[in-house]
């Protein structure tokens, strides 16, 4: 398949990986007034509620078909409900900068995922372009300072990579009948499955130290809308579309845009050092994405 014809799955990556960027301003700002748990169980909640009415509005809103009920229920268990526990608690124990290392590595592992479970072809220029992209996360992420190490935080993280991977297979695996946004909503619903009692457990006793603000709710709605929906429904295609190497490989946009964000809406300084960094992280995913068999898909 000729490049052009993933046109658009690129721009639908680069709007993904864009929303998600800018998603941690709003988690900052929802978390002000809400435990981590109570932010997360909200955002998958009002998620599930905008997917069903622009699903049903759109007509796009498919059957699900009994014999992959457990498909999508196991799904929804790795991602979101232990990508986002782990990557929530994951934080509290570690510092951000870590966090971020260990986040980044996900396009390194994923190839490997996605030849042993998919036997996806994985080139040379693939895992070139993410090398050469994680060298330019480093420089954007890694600063002088003090790295809180607790060997918890190590798991929790090491988890979260390793669900992540899941998730892009699983999205792999994927019957083609449904189409993208069926499948983030079943795949979403069935993950309050778990939420639900685990914020039971752990929240709801705490339920009076919370002070409601309609700021920081606005931001849980923005999360649900864009991050968890928009988003999610733009990557389910990429990764169907593209194969898991080559998605993957686009998360590491995230880390620059987040500097271009930080640094367009609150003037943090952005120097050159950083700037040089990003750059980086553009020419190696463009090296991950060029095809070298352009007769192929």
């Amino acid at each position: 398949m000729k490049e052009s014809n993933n046109f658009g799955s690129y721009l639908a990556a680069v709007a993904a990986v864009s929303i998600w960027s800018v998603s941690y301003v709003f988690t900052k700002q929802a978390l002000l007034a809400f435990h981590p748990l109570t932010v997360i169980t909200m955002r998958m909640t009002l998620a599930v509620l905008s997917l069903f009415l622009f699903a049903k509005l759109s007509g796009k809103l498919q059957p699900l078909q009994k014999g992959d009920l457990l498909f999508f229920v196991g799904t929804g268990f790795v991602q979101p409900f232990v990508y986002f526990v782990c990557e929530t608690y994951g934080l509290k124990l570690l510092s951000p900068t870590l966090a971020s290392v260990m986040l980044s590595t996900i396009p390194l592992f994923a190839p490997l995922f996605a030849f042993v479970l998919l036997h996806e072809k994985v080139r040379w220029n693939n895992l070139l372009g993410i090398v050469v992209s994680l060298c330019g996360v480093m420089m954007l992420i890694v600063e002088k300072e003090h790295l809180i190490v607790k060997p918890m935080g190590i798991v929790l993280v090491v988890v979260c990579i390793v669900t992540a991977i899941l998730y892009n297979v699983s999205l792999r695996k994927v019957p083609s009948h449904y189409n993208n946004t069926t499948v983030v909503f079943y795949v979403h619903l069935f993950s309050l499955l778990f939420f639900y009692p685990t914020w039971c457990l752990v929240d709801l006793p705490h339920l009076s130290e919370m002070t409601f603000s309609w700021t920081a709710f606005g931001a849980v709605v923005a999360l649900a809308v864009f991050a968890s929906t928009t988003a999610y429904i733009l990557y389910a295609g990429v990764v169907r579309k593209l194969g898991i190497t080559r998605a993957t490989a686009f998360s590491n946009l995230q880390p620059g845009f987040t500097a271009l964000f930080v640094w367009m809406m609150f003037g943090e300084t952005l120097g050159w050092f950083k700037w040089l960094g990003i750059v980086i992280v553009i020419l190696g995913l463009f090296v991950s994405q060029m095809n070298t068999q352009p007769n192929e898909a």
